[in-house]
């Protein structure tokens, strides 16, 4: 059964017709008269993008969480459901309560049976959750991932929060700079198949043998798997096993907010530094208490709210996809789509207590 939460909502608010003609595809696509036809059960990659076609009022897009309680994809999918209702469209956000890919499979099933217009997902395991993907886009589903993402072919568009290398290398200059470049570090990651997760972890590792870390020693990479609790216990057992550990890296929102709340009343505050990815609401306090001295995120809402649009661009026909191709993400502007379908958000920002609390999310 399908488990949604209650900002699942009917988007209906009211736009201008401007507003829904004007997110419009531009580079790549072919015009209306020239579009060659597609059968009507073609996979929505298959058809030819009409950069002129308008986007479709009541279309039914479903954001798909690694889990439902994840406060971070809770933000990035009301983010995107304000995205549909500005085009008049129904967002909702359903979910597994454990980020399991098989949990996630369930879900993608019963959407299909429900015919949804798109579905945007953030993939616990990029392979295991392919072959629904897969089944979704044959019936004519457009296929939307965000954060983590599945296989290529198993969906049209990867809407990613920054560049994947940058982050991964940022983060150790991030941890470097707070210990002065010397001593043992640790990784506590979320689960071990998160594809966003291994991609910025195997950019961490390249970082780290530059002639710049060569006084930095990656000891253990540890797996709280997106649970507060897990999460909590490992940076505990991190801090048990690893007595003269200097610090740690958490790239995932609820691992670095578990980890300052062990780190921050513990003997430890002070003396093992801590950074990652966090929402500036959750990690404020150890920010002020002096449990973290700096971490980094994008704005998750304007995640969701990008792939939002271009959902609703793919559902609508505007855009396939295909690389070159120009997605008009209304208050966010025009985005490039980029090779695989990848479409980037933006650079990170560094949370510091010098400007936390400029921000509100």
């Amino acid at each position: 059964m399908i488990r949604s939460r209650s900002i699942h909502r009917v988007a209906l608010a009211a736009t201008s017709t401007g507003l829904a003609v004007a997110l419009i595809a531009g580079c790549g696509g072919t015009t209306k008269d020239s579009a060659p036809s597609a059968p009507a059960n073609a996979p929505a990659s298959t058809k030819a993008a009409d950069p002129n076609a308008a986007i479709k009022e009541g279309l039914k897009i479903s954001f798909l969480p690694k889990e439902i309680d994840n406060p971070y994809e809770n933000i990035v999918d009301k983010g995107g459901i304000s995205a549909i209702s500005e085009l008049k469209g129904e967002g909702k956000e359903v979910g597994p309560s454990d980020a399991s890919a098989s949990s996630q499979v369930s879900y993608i099933n019963t959407l299909v049976q429900q015919k949804q217009d798109a579905i945007v997902v953030a993939a616990n395991d990029p392979n295991a959750v392919a072959p629904a993907l897969k089944d979704a886009r044959a019936k004519g589903i457009a296929v939307v991932t965000y954060d983590s993402d599945a296989a290529p072919d198993a969906r049209q568009i990867f809407v990613n929060q920054a560049n994947s290398e940058d982050i991964g290398r940022s983060q150790v200059k991030l941890l470097s700079d707070q210990i002065g470049g010397q001593g043992k570090i640790a990784i506590l990651s979320a689960t071990p198949n998160a594809t966003n997760q291994n991609t910025w972890i195997g950019f961490m590792r390249d970082e780290l043998t530059k002639p710049e870390y060569k006084g930095l020693e990656l000891v253990k990479v540890a797996y709280g798997d997106d649970d507060d609790q897990k999460s909590f216990q490992e940076t505990q057992a991190l801090l048990q096993s690893i007595p003269d550990l200097k610090g740690i890296i958490s790239p995932t929102t609820v691992g670095i907010s578990a980890a300052a709340r062990y780190l921050s009343s513990s003997p430890s505050k002070g003396k093992v530094a801590l950074t990652g990815l966090g929402t500036p609401n959750q990690m404020r306090q150890f920010i002020k208490d002096g449990t973290v001295k700096a971490f980094a995120l994008w704005d998750p809402s304007q995640l969701g709210y990008l792939a939002g649009y271009a959902a609703a661009a793919l559902a609508s026909g505007q855009i396939s996809g295909a690389e070159g191709e120009t997605v008009k993400a209304g208050k966010l502007g025009e985005r490039k789509i980029g090779k695989d379908g990848e479409i980037i958000l933006g650079p990170p920002t560094t949370f510091t207590a010098a400007n936390i609390d400029q921000y509100n999310f």
